[in-house]
């Protein structure tokens, strides 16, 4: 067989092998012969792009075979579902017509346009057509059309979404999928066939605009979640069951720890006292970091000329998610979109020497943003938040240094509230998109690798997703992985070459000669309202009892013992101890399951005999009775379980 018959496959070991022009990547798993392959096997990977499994190969590539125990996998996984339930919809309802249905962190979703309203009670009889076309095993078919050909098709159908998504692509090859005789836009790629997905379910209707814009038609979305096994989607619902019981906006308002009102207007918190409590410790605490590391704290506005955001770029690229400017005097302002251009101003109010560098700027600085009112959520998704932004100005041969000891604070801080699962992202500008970004490309490619080299120097498990960058520089983005399994993004680092020649940065060298330092953005917590958001329901409201607004709460058994329980209580209060004291009439029982549902850590009984010979009776929420024990021996304790920081 002639060469030009054949194509080299390079296979993630680094192996190469030849197979016919034309091989599909099922024929490759075919040829494996492994029914665990064969089971797993949703799509395959050429030279980084995903393409279905009957999908003839022509050229010389890096090829792999992508499973459902792959992210990848799973989110084509999701996105076939949400095919499968669109044809399950147009099947109920023949008027419907589609918006788009992707996959998404957690499971899928559809936007569909249809006359009546789809209810709860509706998704049953949508999941049962849903099991019809999964029993039918119908095979995905990909067909490629020119755009006129596709237009021409969508009109046919009367499907004015998809031809709007046709409008808007230029040079793109529009692609369709049949599943029998539905017909679906899509880029792709699919699952082999609707059979594989052997257990779904369907959980929500919500209300989302037609592309985001509140000026389009409200279409209704429908959310659901699949997987391979049962077993899976089991333990899902049983973690979304838990999520439900953890979810900080009920457990904010049931431990009084944060309060939202249409009277504020949304998306704007109150933090009340307890909240107010652990929001202080976790700044104390970054505060002492920060200050063993040679940060200086600053404080700025919450408002700026509009000139500044102009020259930083924030308001050009980010102007639709911010709020109105203010006029006054003739003069334009805005609410503070993000901390950074105040720092700049406060480095360049006085001439830096390369000896004075680093110079590292902390603030706990309140931002503003214009979030849709359907995107907000509780404290995690606000109009109104606090970063913990840092900004260090730093020589090029300082950068390295500066960038590891960045890491390893994140790192430091993840570790002190129990975060030991979590992975980094390394967000790259997109290629092809330049115009999205400030800067040159020599700037970027830089300070790609010097986020990359950073990742890489402190062992970080990194993966490169490209896009994601910050229109001023790449960045390193820490995922953590909650007690339920779920990702969050956290903690960011970014490298910035662009700020400093926008806003002329400079410093003079040992050469006498002015130059140009490079800026490091930095934020532990991120967005101190998400984080604590994130806390809440990480701890199920339990924090840990440094973190705890309420550390011990003295409960006596009557009336009678409420002076000795007083005295107990201040006490421990003069230890800065945070000691609350139950003076209800109530039962003892009453009052000790009210401070367990109020997720105290320490309950301190008193009676007759404790007040007779000054101890008290320690409980331990979750543990009960821990004993009697002397006033000054639990005051110990539970100072050196503050001290040490005690995760449980």
């Amino acid at each position: 067989m002639p060469d030009s018959d054949k194509v080299k496959l390079q296979f993630p070991d680094g192996s190469i092998k030849e197979y016919q022009k034309g091989v599909r990547p099922k024929d490759i798993i075919e040829e494996v012969g492994s029914h665990s392959l064969k089971q797993k096997a949703v799509v395959a990977k050429l030279d980084g792009k995903l393409i279905d499994l009957d999908r003839p190969i022509h050229e010389d590539s890096a090829f792999r075979i992508v499973t459902v125990d792959d992210p990848e996998g799973m989110e084509t996984f999701w996105h076939s579902t949400s095919h499968i339930m669109a044809h399950a919809v147009k099947e109920l309802y023949p008027e419907a017509q589609f918006g788009v249905g992707p996959p998404i962190e957690n499971g899928f979703y559809y936007d569909i346009d249809v006359d009546s309203r789809i209810t709860s009670e509706d998704l049953s009889r949508i999941e049962n057509k849903m099991r019809e076309i999964i029993e039918s095993d119908t095979s995905f078919q990909r067909d490629e059309l020119s755009k006129a050909e596709a237009i021409e098709l969508f009109k046919h159908r009367g499907d004015p979404y998809k031809l709007e998504l046709l409008e808007d692509m230029d040079d793109e090859q529009p692609s369709i999928y049949k599943e029998g005789d539905f017909v679906d836009l899509c880029r792709g790629p699919h699952i082999p066939s609707t059979g594989k997905v052997k257990s779904f379910k369907l959980l929500n209707i919500a209300g989302a605009y037609w592309r985001g814009d509140e000026n389009n038609k409200m279409l209704q979305r429908i959310y659901g979640i699949s997987f391979p096994k049962k077993k899976q989607l089991d333990e899902y619902l049983r973690n979304l069951e838990e999520a439900k019981k953890r979810d900080h906006r009920k457990l904010g308002k049931e431990l009084e720890l944060f309060l939202i009102t249409p009277k504020v207007g949304g998306g704007l918190p109150l933090w009340l006292p307890k909240g107010t409590i652990v929001r202080e410790t976790l700044e104390n605490f970054l505060r002492d970091e920060q200050r063993k590391r040679g940060y200086l704290p600053v404080v700025t506005p919450h408002i700026g000329s509009i000139e500044l955001y102009k020259t930083s770029g924030h308001y050009p690229y980010y102007r639709e998610s911010q709020f109105d400017p203010l006029t006054c005097e003739g003069q334009e302002y805005l609410l503070k979109p993000m901390n950074c251009p105040h720092h700049f101003q406060i480095y360049s109010s006085k001439p830096r020497s390369y000896r004075d560098l680093p110079v590292r700027f902390a603030e706990f600085g309140t931002v503003y943003r214009y979030e849709q009112s359907g995107e907000l959520n509780g404290i995690i998704r606000v109009r109104s938040f606090t970063i913990d932004d840092a900004h260090m100005f730093v020589r090029p041969d300082q950068l390295k240094d500066e960038l590891n000891e960045v890491v390893d604070l994140i790192k430091d801080v993840f570790r002190v509230l129990g975060f030991k699962d979590f992975k980094t992202q390394l967000s790259f500008r997109d290629p092809n998109n330049p115009e999205k970004y400030g800067g040159n490309d020599e700037q970027w490619e830089k300070a790609q690798q010097d986020i990359q080299e950073a990742a890489e120097a402190r062992e970080l498990d990194y993966h490169i997703e490209l896009g994601e960058a910050a229109f001023y520089g790449p960045k390193i983005d820490f995922m953590i992985r909650d007690v339920l399994g779920r990702s969050w993004q956290l903690g960011t680092v970014q490298v910035d070459y662009v700020m400093p020649e926008r806003f002329n940065l400079e410093y003079v060298g040992n050469d006498n000669q002015k130059h140009r330092p490079v800026v490091i953005h930095r934020a532990p917590f991120g967005s101190m309202e998400r984080f604590i958001g994130i806390l809440i329901e990480h701890f199920a409201g339990a924090f840990p009892v440094w973190l705890a607004p309420v550390q011990a709460i003295v409960l006596p058994i009557s009336d009678e013992h409420i002076d000795y329980a007083k005295e107990v209580r201040k006490t421990l209060r003069r230890e800065n101890l945070r000691v609350e004291l139950d003076e209800r009439n109530e039962k003892i029982g009453f009052k000790i399951r009210e401070a367990e549902m109020q997720k105290i850590p320490y309950m301190l009984v008193v009676g007759k005999e404790e007040a007779g010979s000054k101890t008290v009776a320690v409980r331990k929420r979750k543990q009960g009775d821990l004993g009697k024990c002397e006033l000054q021996e639990f005051k110990d304790k539970l100072n050196q379980e503050i001290k040490d920081m005690i995760i449980n």
